[in-house]
């Protein structure tokens, strides 16, 4: 059976959660809780020497890891539904927006940039939820822009069909409401967002439904 290396609150992690489901897969989850440091144990170092969530153990055994690479090796491996469009050009443009989120607004809002900027510069509460705010808001005012001018934004990031740029966009929704980042002014991003958290695989794969979220774990 294939296994995630999960951590409920992971946006990187949720990603994968939801391409699983989409592809229709059945897998085994095993928590890695970020607050308490399992990530830097030993055990996990040695199947991620990054130390991030997540990681995929697939079923003859081999590990991936990131989680763009890792949707998209789901996606050749496991080709229906699809998580990209038919035509090149519309390929390009989902891994653009995704790359847009996974690449330049969540990288600067993790949970080590956090940690870093309260233990070593002493940054307190305010202040990290203000950078939080901060990055959250200069990425979503772009993809704001995107969304609403391009003809191929549909009901979707791309057209009537979710794709990998949904997958990265659900999960920085969720963490951006989570910090009270308001967007208000993001009519396509909350709009997508709700259609795509209607589809059972999007559904299915919400932090507050994975292992760990139960026991009120925190992180």
């Amino acid at each position: 059976m294939i296994k995630l290396y999960d951590y409920y609150r992971s946006t990187a992690a949720y990603r994968v959660r939801i391409a699983l489901n989409i592809k229709g897969l059945v897998y085994s989850q095993a928590p890695v809780n970020l607050r308490k440091g399992e990530q830097s144990h030993p055990a996990y170092r040695g199947l991620n020497p990054q130390c991030f969530v997540p990681t995929l153990e697939t079923e003859d055994g081999r590990l991936l890891r990131q989680s763009l690479a890792i949707c998209e090796y789901l996606d050749e491996v496991y080709p229906r539904p699809p998580l990209f469009p038919a035509e090149a050009i519309g390929r390009a443009r989902v891994r653009a927006l995704a790359q847009s989120i996974a690449c330049d607004i969540h990288p600067l809002n993790n949970l080590r940039v956090l940690h870093y900027l309260g233990a070593t510069l002493n940054a307190g509460d305010a202040q990290q939820c203000a950078w939080y705010q901060h990055w959250i808001h200069e990425g979503f005012r772009a993809l704001e822009c995107i969304l609403a001018a391009d003809p191929q934004t549909g009901r979707y990031c791309h057209g009537d069909q979710a794709t990998l740029a949904d997958l990265c966009l659900v999960p920085q929704v969720f963490n951006a409401n989570r910090f009270g980042v308001d967007l208000a002014n993001y009519h396509n991003i909350r709009r997508i967002n709700d259609a795509c958290l209607e589809l059972a695989a999007f559904d299915q794969a919400r932090p507050e439904r994975q292992p760990g979220a139960s026991r009120g774990e925190a992180g």
